[in-house]
């Protein structure tokens, strides 16, 4: 069974989530408190249900807060950066545990139901799906991720741009990458990732993808380490904790914005869980 938590308590939320998440300088700022709130949306995405069923019914029939206050501040930390920025903190946070002996690059399609930005027809999934491409450690700890991207673009779509953005968000949390492996499947194996890779000094440990060649290919063999490329299952343990959350596997979002946004706080709470577990005990 899975440690990744599903609530916060409220000393949880005052120490981890809060300071980064902008609210009211001065004034009213909510009718229940917010970590309460905080909680309502980890219910949403937990269960998947729909931001009206969720259970603010109080015993004597009243409701503790409106569904529509929920959403509100979902979207509002959504696109002012605030849940960005829970998913940064959270890196800080567990930095003196993050093994970067290897890195993995994976990623995660999901179907959209209601169409919206960055959705596109897969012909795979046979349905419009987005992408997003996160970057795990040697732990499962999310050190970075790309945006929502459109379905209908295979895994290697600007991946040197995508590249370039994950590494520079690494070092602006501090974490030294270079001298590590950077592990991929043969979706992601593409000259410029590879060099990529090179121009931040970390090793290519991608599966060479023959793309129907007939012949063996000219030149030097590639570095190809199987026994590191088997340590990317980590990656696929942190790909089940996301899909604990019901509401990332079937994208009703239609805003980028609120579906990644959605992922921070799950990458969040996936970089936290030991910390989480260690105060339940």
């Amino acid at each position: 069974m899975s440690t990744i938590p599903t609530s916060v308590t409220q000393d949880q939320f005052e120490r981890y989530i809060r300071p980064a998440l902008r609210t009211a300088k001065r004034g009213f700022e909510s009718k229940i408190p917010l970590f309460k709130v905080f909680n309502y949306v980890l219910y949403h995405l937990h269960t998947g249900c729909q931001w009206h069923q969720l259970p603010i019914q109080q015993p004597g029939g009243s409701k503790e807060i409106s569904w529509q206050s929920v959403y509100y501040h979902f979207r509002k930390w959504s696109r002012d950066g605030s849940l960005e920025r829970v998913f940064e903190h959270s890196i800080a946070f567990i930095r003196d545990q993050i093994d970067t002996h290897h890195i993995n690059l994976d990623g995660s399609h999901a179907v959209a139901k209601k169409g919206g930005e960055a959705v596109a027809y897969q012909g795979r999934k046979k349905a419009k799906t987005s992408n997003i491409l996160p970057i795990t450690d040697a732990n499962g700890f999310i050190l970075a991720t790309t945006g929502i991207i459109s379905g209908n673009h295979n895994d290697a779509f600007e991946l040197k741009d995508h590249l370039r953005a994950a590494f520079k968000f690494i070092r602006r949390q501090a974490i030294v990458i270079a001298g590590g492996y950077f592990n991929a499947d043969a979706a992601f194996d593409t000259k410029a990732a590879r060099w990529t890779c090179f121009n931040h000094k970390l090793i290519p440990n991608i599966v060479e993808n023959i793309r129907s060649r007939k012949r063996a290919k000219r030149g030097r063999k590639r570095h190809f380490d199987v026994a590191i490329y088997k340590k990317r299952f980590i990656s696929e343990r942190s790909f089940a904790w996301i899909d604990k959350f019901r509401a990332l596997l079937l994208r009703f979002d239609r805003k980028v914005a609120h579906f990644l946004g959605a992922h921070h706080i799950v990458f969040a709470l996936i970089n936290l869980r030991h910390l989480f577990a260690a105060q339940k005990a």
